[in-house]
């Protein structure tokens, strides 16, 4: 089944090298620029299909060697070449494989992450906040940028929810893995006799829109200011700077009061509300974003869950590949690549025995 794929690509890469060199072809400039980009893309994988079809052609000639060689010392050595070469094929092949699988075009833009507490009351919003310092520290690792675009702080420095960009290279390709509900089994600092409870929060991870991608025409919307409110509702401003706004085609809202400034809030509020948009129509979805999260994330209860973080045990499990670390701590301050890269190479690896 591969083989038939780099065949297809083969043909394709000799359409476009004709094309290219007869000027008859050339439309104009933005005509050879498609055509050579679309050569470039596919130049890598034709090259090391050549070289996987050489090392074919050698280990034929050997083995055709083999058969009339008599020389003990020769056969020893064409043996060890023939080896050799089989273990080269077995890589290449693996290698071709990887390349034929498709790339994710979001995966190289940035990120905009949810999070909301689920089940536990305040403990949940307390680990919203542990979940988001998490992401904060695993973005500075890789050099990303954070910024907060939406929060709903509790008076004891949680969060009922909070939404944020990350942006840099490849965001997305390491953050969409954190979709979906995760579970915190401790002892709440509001808890007086010392049992463990068990918390959630959800997860929900979008592609960055560009304005590009979608438009958003002034009259499809609707926006409301107000006066921008602390934990337990007591009024942080004096001015009207809170922003909401309303996608009146999908009933969509999202609120901001984060900045002082209304203009930056309105911003921030049209950022989240694109990307929304962007999933929506990504998923050729009907109906309102929400749904779509929700078939993301879950409903928030105990039992759907993604991954665990267990204090008692200083125990991490990610569920999905029944991966167990027992080194929660550092987890929590962002190393997360041996979870990640766990996770994507289980996605790599299913991709995989589709291709083959």
């Amino acid at each position: 089944m591969w083989r038939e794929k780099i065949g297809e690509i083969v043909k394709e890469y000799q359409d476009l090298t004709q094309k290219i060199a007869n000027p008859q072809s050339m439309k104009d400039m933005a005509t050879y620029r498609s055509l050579t980009q679309a050569l470039a893309e596919i130049e890598p994988v034709v090259g090391k299909y050549e070289e996987y079809e050489k090392k074919e052609r050698e280990l034929e000639e050997n083995r055709e060697l083999l058969r009339v060689e008599s020389d003990l010392e020769l056969r020893a050595l064409l043996e060890e070449e023939i080896e050799k070469l089989k273990t080269s094929l077995q890589e290449l092949e693996e290698e071709l494989k990887v390349m034929l699988i498709p790339r994710d075009p979001r995966d190289e833009k940035n990120t905009l992450v949810e999070i909301r507490a689920g089940t536990g009351g305040e403990e949940a919003a307390l680990f919203v906040a542990d979940l988001f310092r998490m992401y904060s520290h695993y973005a500075e690792r890789n050099g990303w940028k954070v910024e907060v675009m939406s929060s709903n702080p509790t008076e004891l420095g949680g969060f009922k929810e909070i939404i944020f960009a990350v942006e840099g290279k490849g965001a997305y390709s390491k953050f969409k893995f954190e979709s979906g509900v995760h579970r915190v089994q401790r002892v709440p600092v509001t808890e007086a006799g010392g049992r463990i409870h068990t918390s959630t929060a959800t997860v929900a991870v979008l592609p960055e829109a560009d304005e590009v991608d979608v438009e958003i025409r002034p009259e499809d919307i609707r926006v409301d200011v107000y006066r921008s409110s602390g934990p337990g509702g007591q009024s942080v401003n004096t001015t009207d700077s809170a922003v909401r706004v309303t996608h009146i085609p999908t009933g969509m809202v999202v609120t901001c009061q984060d900045e002082k400034s209304q203009h930056k809030n309105k911003a921030k509020a049209l950022r989240i509300l694109r990307s929304r948009l962007l999933e929506m129509e990504r998923e050729s979805q009907k109906e309102e974003i929400d749904q779509e999260r929700r078939i993301q994330i879950g409903s928030g209860e105990r039992s759907e869950r993604i991954r665990t973080y267990n204090f008692p045990q200083n125990r991490v499990t990610d569920h999905r590949i029944n991966l167990t670390l027992y080194h929660l701590e550092s987890v929590l301050e962002g190393e997360l690549d041996e979870i990640i890269e766990a996770l994507a190479a289980e996605e790599k690896m299913r991709t995989l025995e589709k291709v083959s």
